[in-house]
């Protein structure tokens, strides 16, 4: 059978799109495997950590406040550099290195006990909470760790997961409430929030009234990162529902509940110092900072909501954890800056 120029230009066409197609269903079929390794890598992670943390915080509990939590920090930074140090340098060479370390996670999953939320309910972190609240805890809330981590990455772009985590209802509290109690509610909730962020080894920025913003560097694995940030925002909402909750419903200065709203973005960021001197302060400034920060005015109490960035990598079994956002167009003006259309946001349907 004879071809003409075109009829031969055709059939080598076809022949390249059916082999870019097998090309693309093997990069998909790697995809999911990464995101399986990384999303149970997450899980191993945050097992481990509460574990240990219990295990510390019942050794601990009978020394003084102050010193206890200096080397209650000590050592959990120590566990957490550890345990995410070995996910974080994980080596994908090949999708059959990638099953066999898959495996091996698994395995070492299955030979650990699974602690439940109480593994959260530590005896020092409610010695703490009524610490703070009857007496002049000093609360340790530093940004040091987050400004030290800047400096070496001032004025340079940072591919970064942002978090805010805002107390809801506060305005009503604030008229309902002395100040002084205010300041108390606060303090705790900041201080909880700030140390559930160091435990998954990320960094607060900074304290904006009664909100805390953090942030979790990409790094190499860009899906770890972002379900590394839904954890920690799922563990935030467990603590304050089954730890702090609890303790100012007892109180018998009758202290509301309380309850936070989490957003969460992705994407490149400008580490920027106002001034020269090394010890001025090191803030963030990007398009994600300014989404994240609406993102979170429009999510419900106790609800996690994430930008499209965040919810295309983290994994299936948590995607499935979301629904798409019902937002008035007059209420949302970002638009999703790969396609120029309006960008997508998901909030939890339950936790």
């Amino acid at each position: 059978m004879k071809y003409n120029i075109s009829q031969l230009k055709a059939e080598i066409k076809k022949v390249s799109h059916f082999y870019e197609g097998l090309l693309m269903k093997e990069d998909k079929e790697q995809e999911y495997s990464e995101r399986d390794i990384i999303y149970n890598t997450t899980k191993q992670i945050s097992q481990k950590i509460l574990q240990q943390e219990r295990s510390i915080d019942i050794e601990n509990n009978n020394n003084n406040n102050n010193n206890k939590d200096e080397k209650e920090d000590n050592i959990k930074e120590k566990i957490t550099r550890n345990n995410i140090d070995k996910i974080t340098d994980y080596p994908y060479t090949s999708k059959k290195d990638m099953h066999t370390n898959e495996n091996t996670t698994l395995s070492s999953i299955e030979n650990r006990s699974v602690y439940d939320l109480q593994t959260l309910l530590s005896h020092q972190r409610q010695d703490r909470l009524q610490n703070g609240f009857y007496e002049h805890y000093q609360h340790n809330t530093s940004i040091n760790r987050g400004q030290e981590f800047l400096l070496n990455h001032v004025d340079s772009k940072l591919s970064l997961v942002i978090m805010y985590a805002d107390l809801v209802g506060s305005t009503k509290m604030s008229m309902d409430l002395p100040v002084e109690r205010m300041a108390k509610i606060i303090k705790a909730f900041l201080h909880e929030l700030s140390s559930v962020v160091k435990s998954y080894n990320g960094f607060v920025l900074k304290y904006v009234g009664d909100a805390l913003i953090a942030f979790f560097p990409r790094g190499s694995n860009k899906c770890l990162s972002c379900n590394t940030a839904f954890e920690c925002a799922n563990s935030m909402i467990k603590i304050i529902e089954n730890s702090i909750n609890p303790i100012l419903e007892k109180d018998k200065d009758h202290y509301p509940k309380l309850a936070v709203k989490i957003g969460i973005d992705e994407g490149e960021n400008l580490a920027i110092q106002y001034e020269f001197d090394k010890s001025a302060p090191i803030d963030l400034i990007g398009y994600p900072m300014n989404v994240t920060a609406k993102i979170t005015s429009l999510t419900g109490p106790n609800k996690i909501s994430a930008g499209n960035n965040v919810y295309k990598l983290i994994h299936p079994s948590l995607q499935s954890k979301f629904h798409k956002m019902k937002i008035k167009e007059t209420e949302w003006k970002h638009v999703d800056l790969e396609n120029n259309l309006p960008y997508k946001v998901y909030t939890t349907k339950y936790i």
